[in-house]
């Protein structure tokens, strides 16, 4: 079976068209890199991150005459992803659960061992643990590269809530990352 080969503006123009064959080319190059953003939103729940691929392909594939060819297609697309994402969750529940105290002053930095002997997929695990908040927090600052502010915006909370979610957070990581002493 030969791959096929697209241009973004072949892929472009062939969506907007609604030729179901290049949309599936299109979601075939994309989905498991944006499934993996949806399961960092989602914790663990395999369901809803699916559930979160397929409403933001629906939305690629229909508001595809609006990209503009600016950036790329895959941030275009990872950005309705996110969006998506972060809009399901907000329906599922009214408020965005926080994680509640305060963090210490002082914390043990985890040494480069320590780190090189945890797989990524433990790493995203515990990312998945965070309550749900603090997880997208997490998420967009660390991981999608977000400012504090830009966070604030769209989750409607201020910058400081954004700040002291994600360091409570990284707090909370550090913590499940340091070997017991038992």
């Amino acid at each position: 079976m030969r791959k096929e080969s697209y241009c973004d503006e072949e892929i472009v123009n062939g969506c907007i068209r609604n030729d179901r064959h290049i949309q599936e080319v299109l979601y075939r190059m994309h989905a498991r890199k944006m499934y993996g953003i949806c399961l960092g939103y989602a914790g663990s729940s395999r369901d809803l991150a699916q559930d979160m691929l397929q409403e933001a392909f629906v939305k690629v594939f229909r508001h595809m005459d609006q990209y503009d060819g600016k950036g790329s297609l895959e941030g275009w697309i990872r950005r309705i992803v996110r969006n998506t994402a972060i809009d399901i969750l907000r329906k599922q529940s009214r408020h965005i659960e926080l994680i509640q105290g305060e963090v210490p002053e002082r914390h043990e930095a985890i040494g480069e061992d320590a780190l090189s002997q945890i797989a990524t997929k433990d790493i995203l695990t515990m990312i998945a643990r965070l309550p749900k908040g603090a997880r997208i927090i997490f998420n967009l600052y660390a991981l999608e590269g977000y400012s504090h502010q830009e966070i604030a915006e769209q989750l409607e909370i201020t910058p400081g809530t954004s700040k002291s979610q994600y360091s409570r957070a990284r707090h909370l990581l550090q913590q499940w990352l340091q070997p017991s002493d038992s």
